[in-house]
């Protein structure tokens, strides 16, 4: 029999989605071929990412199952090694749609890959296996909403089964593998931090989306989702035609996939352009293709054209470029045409300029690829996440960096006869920095830098389950349990186990933390060689932080007074911009930049007490603006703050200034010429080793 989804609760059609041709058609190749590798949605907010990927599941066809298997096995070829199998050689058939299983941010690695019930195995003799989101999204599609939100390692989980189509659960002496093949689609928004260059390579496609500037587009979105709010039936039947017409289409173009041809010359040509654009290992070609063949079958051709490669390369190729951590994905369109020699004359079957038919078959305007607005289009936030696909620019753009950037393009780099008095000192090359910690043991954000109890690594003692048995501490367990044998009557060999007896892990990995950079832009640290050195040094620590899933902040101070230059966020992109484009000159306001920190460190504990702040001001601690007495007054209102001071003085006479104020603030000095990694102690010493 065939299930089918309730009215109620049916999602906003796809075919109803204005605009977002390039994500629709990212989608609709995946759904083609799921070999396509999945995709990745990076966008601002509001821009229907997710709007649209739950509606993708209903363009899916049916699945015929197993009656009665959790892993969705297949009738005609059941997996021998299902843990709910044998299944006979002619199991009986059930047919339900494909479905989609959403990965919330807070799972856990249990949720996603399954876990063994152990509770039921210790207190009942019984061994049983709960799976988990990957056995319900074989044959189907996994979504994960803030992708880049996720812990490290269950990306990795993730990634490694959408790779191998397997899920292997290993635990406790017992072993558990199913199949999880499943199209994966990701979305996120820049602003709240990036993907490592490595997991952005797992993904098949990626597509950058901004919401329409066109003012008709626009009203024509705000109509269409007010008619759907106010009757969603009624919304999804005046579209049910084309959304069953769309969902034929792809099945069709489905089976005739294994019809079309690539040719040795179309294979040449896109090992040529992923060899020009210097991506990194052989998945980009092995991408390419599949997605090329996927856009030939699904505009109906026999044979993978220039055309189909340029397309599959638009959503292939982006995001693995070779490029530096802070740059935005992009891609050069003019050098792609060159490489694929010039303005493809193949005929567009269906005439509408993008290679394949619009999925949107009411005609939307917006027809074009969402990621070739051209620049100018939107405005900047200064981050880098809204930078065109289109386009080769990275952070190190900068336009629109700060409140006093100078319009004029003076965060750029400065060539040989620039004016050094009108565009601000370039950051030195970045390096590897020692290691900053918070001392302690914290219990914040899953990240990569302060010691910290987690839900995953080392086990390093156990407890009472707080409630649901999730980690359990075998050995723990049978202590607890093994005093009591006699007066629960034991005659044979094993153990009684009752549920008191249970313990779980406890596990210390390590957390992500806010770093707080506190940076003197005065006149005395104003010399170009001396500030392009200290960016050089803020930047390298950004990387870090970067690297090890930190929250940043910039406050820097001159002039008159301090200024919040970049409010704590997840993305060091913009940090990196508003660093390049930072002005200097002025006197040195050292107790007011103290105090916007401290201020700046309230109100995030306010909104995320759990992660613990790192201080770490970049000074050479001299004090042109206010008094001694001042700067003590400050400082005393961050002593409970682990800070770093990165001493900035120079010179054969030092004065020990910032050593001063590292000691006023309760932390340590490093001097900036020793910032770098070196093999000696880390900068920060962790103090209060937990038990």
């Amino acid at each position: 029999m065939l299930d089918r989804p309730s009215r109620a609760a049916r999602h906003y059609p796809f075919t109803a989605v204005v605009g977002l041709d390039s994500l629709k058609l990212a989608l609709i190749l995946n759904a083609v071929s799921p070999r396509t590798g999945g995709v990745l949605i990076r966008g601002e907010k509001g821009t229907a990412k997710s709007t649209v990927v739950r509606a993708l599941a209903a363009l899916l066809p049916p699945v015929a199952v197993v009656p009665g298997c959790r892993f969705s096995c297949d009738p005609a070829a059941p997996d021998p090694g299902c843990p709910d199998g044998p299944h006979g050689e002619e199991p009986l058939a059930a047919v339900r749609p494909a479905r989609l299983a959403e990965l919330p941010v807070g799972a856990s690695e249990d949720r996603l890959t399954g876990s063994l019930d152990l509770e039921r195995a210790l207190t009942e003799g019984v061994r049983a296996f709960d799976p988990g989101l990957l056995a319900a999204a074989h044959r189907g599609v996994l979504y994960v909403d803030e992708v880049n939100l996720l812990h490290d390692h269950l990306v990795d989980l993730l990634l490694d089964a959408a790779a191998l189509g397997m899920c292997y659960v290993e635990r406790d002496a017992v072993s558990v593998r199913h199949a999880a093949r499943f199209i994966l689609v990701g979305t996120m928004n820049p602003e709240e931090g990036e993907l490592r260059p490595q997991l952005l390579d797992r993904f098949g496609l990626t597509v950058e989306v901004t919401a329409s500037r066109d003012p008709e587009e626009r009203a024509e979105v705000v109509r269409r989702r007010l008619s759907f709010e106010d009757d969603p039936e009624g919304f999804a039947d005046r579209w049910a035609g084309e959304e069953k017409d769309l969902a034929a289409r792809v099945a069709e173009a489905r089976g005739r996939l294994r019809e079309v041809t690539l040719s040795d010359a179309a294979l040449r040509k896109i090992a040529t352009v992923c060899a020009a654009f210097g991506v990194d290992g052989m998945r980009a070609d092995l991408i390419t293709a599949h997605a090329a063949v996927a856009h030939a079958a699904w505009r109906g051709g026999d044979e993978v054209t220039a055309e189909d490669i340029r397309a599959a390369v638009r959503l292939a190729l982006p995001h693995r470029r070779r490029r530096d951590p802070f740059d935005a994905p992009g891609l050069d369109e003019s050098e792609l045409d060159d490489l694929l020699g010039g303005q493809d004359t193949d005929p567009d079957p269906d005439g509408d300029g993008d290679g394949g038919p619009d999925p949107d078959p009411d005609g939307d305007p917006g027809g074009g690829p969402d990621q070739d607005p051209g620049p100018g289009s939107a405005p900047d936030t200064g981050s880098g996440a809204d930078s065109d696909v289109g386009s080769d620019q990275g952070a190190g753009s900068d336009h629109g960096a700060g409140p006093e950037h100078d319009s004029g393009g003076g965060s750029r780099t400065a060539g040989p006869g620039a004016s050094a008095g009108k565009r601000p000192a370039q950051p030195g090359e970045p390096y590897r920095v020692r290691t900053l910690a918070v001392p302690g043991l914290g219990t914040g954000s899953p990240g990569r830098r302060s010691r910290a109890r987690t839900s995953y690594g080392r086990i390093s003692g156990s407890r009472v389950p707080l409630g649901r048995l999730t980690s359990p501490h075998l050995t723990a367990t049978l202590r607890a349990a093994a005093p009591y044998q006699r007066e629960r009557g034991r005659t044979g060999p094993g153990l009684v186990v009752r549920a008191g007896d249970l313990r779980e892990a406890v596990r210390e990995g390590r957390e992500g933390n806010l770093v707080l950079f506190v940076v003197d832009a005065s006149g005395s640290m104003a010399a170009r060689q001396r500030m392009g050195a200290v960016k050089g040094a803020v930047l390298s620590l950004l990387l870090d932080a970067y690297q090890r899933r930190d929250k940043v902040g910039l406050v820097t101070f001159r002039g008159a007074g301090a200024e919040l230059v970049l409010p704590p966020t997840s993305s060091v992109e913009a940090g990196a911009a508003r660093l390049r484009a930072l002005p200097t000159g002025g006197r040195t306001p050292l107790a007011q930049g103290l105090r916007r920190a401290a201020e700046v460190v309230r109100v995030e504990r306010l909104r995320d007490p759990s992660r613990r702040p790192l201080l770490v001001v970049v000074t050479d601690g001299r004090a042109t603006s206010g008094t001694d007495a001042d700067v003590l007054r400050a400082a005393a209102l961050l002593r409970d703050v682990a800070a770093v001071v990165v001493d900035c003085e120079n010179g054969p006479v030092r004065l020990g200034l910032a050593v001063r104020l590292a000691a006023r603030l309760g932390g340590e000095a490093v001097r900036l010429d020793r910032l770098a990694a070196g093999g000696l102690r880390d900068l920060v010493r962790e103090r209060g080793k937990a038990a």
